[in-house]
């Protein structure tokens, strides 16, 4: 039991954490709250995967997109309201909300042979291109581009990365954003660069540098994007981790994937000095 010197100091206890709940309770009825199960980003998808190839000078895209429903946005963009989207998200298994990641690595490429990487983007994509209809064969492509560039890390002479994540109910913001990232990265993909045909070379082209991007939505908050460019160890993280998490649940947790590269004919030749002019955002390794 209380003394009565204690009582003054519990009834203003008791008043503040009163307040307290009264604060909270009218921030949490004022934010709109979407139930998990009624989430458009996590709903199971009944639109056909279509799968897009095109090929111009310089540029090759994949492209694979299974959204279904209406979309539910918002307009908050306050750091607190932020914090309680992924409070709120429902967890899928790879995180929650969505995340929409660019990744870009240049490369020489010494000879133009079967095992060089022009070869192995070739033929990945001629695979994906084999089962039009099908997350798995999206998730392949980009996890054997991961792969192909992790395989010559030794020719790796640049990178970046970058990344936004989205609440699901922002599902319409992250498909804007992949659309923008990959539009900007394609209009850089339709250069032609000057074909080179030295005596001394069997066929047009011969040794070049080779850029390859790779724009991904992907479920989730837990793949990582950060890193590449700054070290080696840190572009080799973040192509190991994408090139695993795409294949999670079958395919099933990438929403859309873009993978283009350059140069894109036999004859053409790509320098060092076309990286620092047409791709400055890749950092020297």
């Amino acid at each position: 039991m209380s003394s009565p010197l204690q009582r003054p100091y519990v009834s203003i206890a008791l008043l503040l954490i009163s307040g307290v709940i009264s604060e909270v309770s009218c921030f949490i009825s004022a934010k709109i709250f979407i139930p998990p199960h009624s989430n458009p980003a996590f709903r199971p998808r009944s639109a056909p995967v279509s799968t897009i190839a095109s090929l111009n000078a310089g540029f090759v895209s994949f492209r694979s997109s299974g959204k279904s429903g209406s979309v539910v946005s918002s307009s908050s963009s306050t750091s607190v309201l932020h914090f309680f989207d992924r409070i709120f998200e429902e967890e899928g298994p790879l995180g929650k909300g969505i995340t929409v990641g660019k990744v870009q690595v240049s490369l020489f490429c010494p000879q133009r042979s079967s095992s060089s990487i022009l070869s192995v983007l070739e033929k990945s994509s001629a695979a994906a291109d084999l089962a039009p209809d099908s997350n798995r064969a999206l998730s392949k492509l980009v996890s054997d581009v991961c792969l192909g560039l992790m395989r010559r890390e030794e020719d790796w002479t640049g990178a970046c990365s970058e990344k936004k994540w989205y609440a699901g109910k922002d599902a319409a913001k992250a498909e804007r954003q992949f659309n923008s990232w990959s539009n900007k990265e394609a209009s850089k993909f339709e250069k032609e660069y000057t074909p080179r045909n030295n005596a001394n070379d069997e066929k047009p082209g011969g040794p070049t540098v080779v850029v390859v991007s790779i724009v991904c939505e992907i479920k989730g908050d837990a793949t990582n994007f950060d890193g590449a460019g700054y070290s080696l160890a840190g572009t080799r993280d973040v192509l190991r981790g994408l090139a695993g998490d795409v294949q999670v649940d079958g395919g099933e947790c990438i929403n859309a994937a873009e993978v283009f590269w350059t140069p894109g004919e036999p004859d053409e030749v790509l320098a060092e000095s076309d990286i620092v002019l047409d791709f400055p955002e890749i950092v020297t390794l």
